[in-house]
């Protein structure tokens, strides 16, 4: 039985339960959230909810410098009831995609030995933009006494000021939008005229997906009041690592050259964009720093872990495992960081790709969700804090709830590389160097995929048939002994890979012929969806994860070293977090490349990479013991 459906109880717990969840100074006369099961229920009339549209001056911020604080709409979705006394908190999802977006060209990725671009013709494909504004937020939550806040981005639609991708002044309106919700800063209505939010309790939960749920993160990040809790999905806490990796230039899956500049040019949809801001979008070309791939005072302002000590919301975090947009490290990361700072949190990991999980689980979604925004919104003990806090798909439709996540009893296990394409727990010292050239034109799955047979243009380190099912969670790391020479490529590139003929999630959703009603419906909205489930197909291998390392940042991602031609070096990087099952009878691989085509900058091929196996090795996190 789920917590929105009505449970029934006495009359007199329920009308004790209503009272103690009306607003302080409601009168008999107030209406008021109804709550049955330790859930509040949908009582609301979505037909009948008030729009109404604020446009919210960001304080202190001027963006696009043209004198003037910047400006930020915002569309809202409330009870009618609101106008009659009753007080509720607000889902807010801020977005730079609600006017959607212009055609850019992405960077070009083919490069010569100094790592200028050749010439090219090619563009990059747009971005998809978010969920409309009719999602299931408003047919969901507003009848249960919720408004809904969609906030259009600085330089995005009906806004002022220019994006930025990701810094502070980006994140600066939201902020003020939750501001707005607690008196604390200015609105108006198109005619410019005042307004006030005397409907809000300043209780707001954010929650997104993408960019839309990475802003979640960055305000969090802001320390500001009134916001209670975040619901980042495949979101970015670093945009470093969404757009580089270990000192290299590395692309987000599917958007090969694509950078900060081009994000923002993609998004400055606002009035007179392309005039006003074409001197913000020419800082952020330069200030990128697509050459040398170092992290610099331009990644560290949009690096949200360094303010990881000022987050006072819960944090609900849902993220791919086969996620190669925004990669897993960016969800990990900030989980490991909340985590050392004890705030309340809660994870799904799923194995999807970049998706929104009301896509992929939609009733365990709506369950958990709903108990989660009552908890931390309305102070209602749902019993949602009570469940385990990691919910982990380690097959299609196939999941476990666990204490936390990595998975308790995990520990590191050495896998050692030897001649003869052998990994093992033992480390053979006397193993001969190895070599291969690098090439750039063959993607990693095509170098992969042939594998323990030799190949000119990477080296494969497999396990023996594995005697028992071998889960891991966490991040693994690599470390090889390597020189090279004879080329332009500071590129090393790791994949680990699941060798075996198995049925895996392909990226797909697939229809299950269901339909699923789950909230109130008006005209050209339903209120309906129909169920979906992964996809899956038979392959004979998997790349698991990948790991990018550029060789002259192998001390430090901010600072480039050159390497001498043919001198040995230990070279360590870690591969995207993961949560994986290889199975009995499965090996494990490890292959190194230099260039990874679909997403490293793409040298000169000829790179000669030499490799002393015997002194090069992978950590995997292992779980030991009863799965929990």
């Amino acid at each position: 039985m789920h917590p929105w459906k009505a449970i029934a109880a006495p009359l007199a717990a329920a009308m004790v339960l209503t009272m103690a969840y009306a607003t302080p100074a409601a009168s008999a006369d107030t209406p008021a959230i109804t709550i049955e099961g330790g859930a509040t229920q949908p009582v609301f009339s979505r037909a009948d909810a008030i729009k109404q549209t604020v446009f919210v001056e960001v304080a202190g911020t001027d963006s696009d410098n043209d004198g003037s604080p910047d400006r930020v709409a915002v569309d809202i979705l409330r009870p009618k009831e609101t106008d009659q006394g009753l007080k509720v908190p607000v889902i807010m999802e801020a977005s730079p995609y609600y006017a959607g977006g212009n055609d850019v060209a992405n960077h070009v990725v083919d490069v010569d030995e100094h790592g200028n671009p050749l010439p090219s013709t090619l563009r990059g494909r747009s971005k998809l933009s978010s969920e409309p504004f009719d999602s299931y937020y408003d047919n969901y939550f507003v009848p249960r006494g919720y408004a809904v806040a969609l906030v259009e981005n600085l330089g995005s639609g009906r806004a002022t000021g220019c994006p930025t991708t990701g810094d502070r002044n980006e994140t600066a309106g939201p902020k003020a939008a939750i501001d707005w919700l607690n008196g604390r800063a200015k609105g108006f209505d198109a005619d410019g005229r005042p307004v006030e939010a005397t409907w809000s309790t300043g209780k707001v939960g954010m929650i997104g997906v993408s960019y839309n749920g990475t802003l979640p993160n960055a305000v969090a990040a802001t320390g500001v009041k009134g916001l209670e809790t975040i619901v980042p999905i495949a979101a970015i806490s670093s945009w470093y690592d969404y757009y580089r990796a270990n000192g290299g230039v590395v692309a987000p899956g599917g958007f090969q050259g694509e950078d900060a500049d081009v994000l923002a040019k993609y998004v400055l949809t606002r009035e007179n964009g392309q005039e006003v801001c074409g001197p913000v979008m020419d800082h952020l070309t330069a200030a990128q720093d697509r050459i040398t791939g170092d992290y610099n005072d331009f990644w560290d302002d949009r690096n949200y872990l360094n303010d990881v000590r000022k987050v006072r919301a819960s944090v609900f975090l849902v993220h791919g495992l086969n996620d190669w947009n925004v990669k897993t490290k960016q969800a990990a990361q900030w989980w490991y960081a909340l985590a050392q700072r004890n705030v309340p949190r809660k994870i799904w990991l799923h194995q999807g790709t970049h998706m929104n999980p009301f896509s992929l689980r939609t009733v365990e979604w709506l369950r958990q969700l709903h108990g989660w925004f009552d908890h931390w919104l309305y102070g209602i003990d749902s019993g949602i804090m009570r469940e385990p806090q990691a919910d982990v798909e380690i097959e299609a439709g196939v999941w476990g709830q666990h204490r936390s996540w990595p998975l308790p009893g995990a520990a590191p296990v050495r896998l050692w590389m030897g001649s003869g394409s052998k990994l093992g727990l033992l480390p053979r010292p006397l193993s001969a160097r190895e070599s291969f050239v690098d090439q750039k034109t063959r993607t990693a799955e095509e170098l992969v995929e042939n594998a323990p047979a030799a190949d000119p243009n990477r080296l494969a380190y497999l396990t023996g048939a594995l005697p028992t099912d071998v889960r891991i969670s966490g991040t693994p790391t690599v470390s090889v002994r390597a020189s090279m020479r004879n080329g332009a490529s500071p590129f090393l590139t790791a994949l680990l890979v699941d060798y075996g003929t198995d049925t895996r999630p392909d990226g797909r959703l697939v229809s299950t012929g269901q339909e699923y009603c789950y909230g109130q419906g008006v005209p050209g909205d339903t209120g309906c969806t129909v169920l979906r489930r992964l996809g899956t197909a038979e392959t004979p291998y998997k790349i698991v994860s990948r790991g990018w390392l550029d060789v002259r940042n192998r001390k430090a991602d901010d600072r480039s070293e050159p390497i001498r031609a043919g001198k040995e070096y230990t070279f360590s990087w870690d591969f995207q977090p993961q949560d994986y099952l290889f199975k009995k009878g499965h090996r494990i691989g490890v292959v190194i490349i230099s260039t990874d085509h679909d997403y490293t900058l793409r040298y000169p091929a000829g790179t000669e990479v030499t490799l002393s196996p015997g002194h090069s090795s992978v950590r995997l996190p292992v779980v030991f013991g009863r799965i929990s």
